[in-house]
This record gives C-alpha cells, sequence and structure tokens, in this order.
C-alpha cells in the first residue's frame, strides 16, 4: 500500500517522533511542530505515538491511493477533499483505491497531519526518519528531502475499518487569542524588572519569519543587560532576544547552540499551539512554574497511555 504524490504542496514532510541523543553533536530533535494534533492522528488509528506520518504546512498537497485503506487526519483545517467531497480534520476515514486526496489552503490553523496504519515506512537516519532539510537528514530516502512529485510513501495495507474522532474538548481553537506560558530561565535576570514587565503585558505579532527552526515575534523590544553570552545549548521553546529586542521562539528545527541571551522558555504543548498560528498572529506571554508545565505534561501523556 502506498501514496504517490501528484503535487506536493508548500511544504509536506514526513516526521516521526523525532530524533533524539545527538543534540551534542549538533543534530537537531526534528520531530512534529504541533505534538498535540500528531499524537491524536496516531491515536485514531491504534499506532505507536511517534509511528511516521505526513506534517502538511499551508496546504496544496495532492495524493493519490494505490489500495484500499483507512487514515486519519487531525490538526489545522486546509480544505481537505477526497474526490472533490469534503474531508474534516480530528477523525479517520476510509480510503479505495484511486481515490485522491487533496488540500487547498488554511481555512483554521496552519499544519496538518495525515496518518496511516502502522506509520509510513522509511529508512531510518540516527534512529528517526523526521525530516530535517536544513541537516539532511530524514525523509523518505534519509536525505532531508520535502515531498516531491512522484515520491512513493509506502505502508502496512490495512483493510479494516476504523471508525473514531477526536472529543470535541481535545480540539483546539486555532483563532482563539493565544497566551503562553513562560518558565523562567537561569539567564532570566539577565533582564530587569521593568524589561520583564514589558515582555510578560506586551503583545507580540507573529512576522513573516518564521518557520520550523522558530518563531521570530515584533512588538515592543525587549533589552537584557548585555547583549550577547558565549554560545551555548539551546532548549526547544526557548526565547531569544537578540540586539534589536525582537523575541525569537525556537522549535523543532533549531540550531543546537547560540549565542543570546533568553529570557525563558515555552513547553512542548505551548509550542504546538504557536506552530498552529501564521504571520499576524498576536501572541501574548504569561509567567509559568515548571510545575503547572509538568501537570499539563502529565495530562497529556496519562490520555494517550504514554
Amino acid at each position: 500500500m502506498s501514496f504517490e504524490v501528484i503535487n506536493p504542496g508548500i511544504l509536506s514532510l514526513l516526521q516521526d517522533g523525532g530524533r533524539f541523543g545527538y543534540q551534542h553533536l549538533g543534530v537537531t530533535s526534528g520531530g512534529p511542530m504541533d505534538e498535540h494534533a500528531f499524537v491524536w492522528a496516531n491515536h485514531l488509528l491504534g499506532n505507536a505515538p511517534g509511528a511516521a506520518q505526513l506534517e502538511i504546512t499551508y496546504g496544496l498537497l495532492q495524493l493519490r491511493c494505490q489500495a484500499d485503506s483507512c487514515i486519519a487526519l487531525a490538526g489545522a483545517d486546509l480544505g481537505a477533499r477526497i474526490n472533490g467531497a469534503p474531508l474534516a480534520p480530528w477523525c479517520t476515514r476510509r480510503v479505495r483505491k484511486g481515490d485522491e486526496i487533496t488540500f487547498a489552503t488554511p481555512v483554521t490553523g496552519l499544519r496538518a497531519y495525515l496518518a496511516v496504519p502502522g506509520g509510513f515506512q522509511a529508512e531510518a537516519r540516527l534512529g528517526s526518519c523526521a525530516t530535517v532539510c536544513r541537516e539532511g537528514l530524514g525523509g523518505g530516502d534519509g536525505t532531508g528531502a520535502k515531498l516531491k512529485a512522484g515520491d512513493i510513501l509506502p505502508f502496512e495495507p490495512n483493510r479494516t475499518a476504523i471508525d473514531a474522532r477526536v472529543p470535541a474538548w481535545a480540539i483546539p481553537d486555532y483563532d482563539s487569542p493565544l497566551e503562553l506560558g513562560v518558565m523562567p530561565g537561569y539567564q532570566h535576570d539577565e533582564f530587569d524588572i521593568v524589561q520583564r514587565t514589558k515582555f510578560f503585558s506586551a503583545s507580540y505579532k507573529v512576522s513573516q519569519n518564521m518557520d520550523r527552526m522558530g518563531y521570530r515575534l515584533s512588538g515592543d523590544a525587549i533589552q537584557p543587560r548585555r547583549n550577547g553570552i558565549i554560545s551555548e545549548g539551546i532548549a526547544f521553546g526557548a526565547i531569544q532576544i537578540p540586539s534589536d529586542g525582537q523575541p525569537i521562539v525556537l522549535l523543532r528545527d533549531r540550531q543546537t547552540i547560540g549565542g543570546y541571551p533568553k529570557i525563558g522558555c515555552i513547553s512542548a504543548l505551548g509550542a504546538a499551539q504557536l506552530a498552529q498560528r501564521g504571520p499576524g498572529a498576536r501572541v501574548r506571554f504569561r509567567p509559568m512554574d515548571v510545575s503547572e508545565a509538568e501537570a499539563q505534561r502529565m495530562i497529556f501523556n496519562h490520555s494517550f497511555g504514554l
């Protein structure tokens, strides 16, 4: 069983749970930008939480089914259709040989996840098939390439009908105002009380300069006591403040070291919410204890038996 890629769209990538254990060598983790939607898509089909899926950013992807099977779609509403009929996100759907699945442009959100039974099959590089284009790692052939027309995406056939959908309470509203909790880091004191107050009271706009590496925001400039530090490791979700004072939130394909002071860090679940916002969206921040982030993670993991 496989899909044939007719049109790869703007940016369609194969992603699994991510590549871990190599950041000390300068290799970033990759993985899904929206972990919440990614895990739900696998859960709907009874897959392992990290089974490989397609991450479809913005849309315009077109696939042709080469055998009967079942799929799950979660995350952004990108105007998906099967043979012209609407295909709603957050549920499973039977597909037949010859069916064409198409994605238009975002209705709500920015990234959709398409899962298949057992996950897509791809050769692992450093223990993962997560695509990181900048590092030339992962994807269907292991070279870090995004999907292109003519690619074949294999997976195990499964003719068993699976009828499942995500409960309404678990479906995010990607158009709602976004407020993200920020855990203070060890460089938090590099920002005086005036700068911290400004950061937590301001509204920032997602700029056009946003991708899988990070989101650059625009708004009230924040100034640390010093402009730079000796380059050091960077955590997923870290908020760097460069010399222009405009925050940068580091995400899945971030570089592994950097030399800007960090005012704090958002959680992985917070990063998932941010990843569904496009240019022009507004983001606010609030202080958050590590214990609150841990509690949110425990509830999320418990929901999936992780």
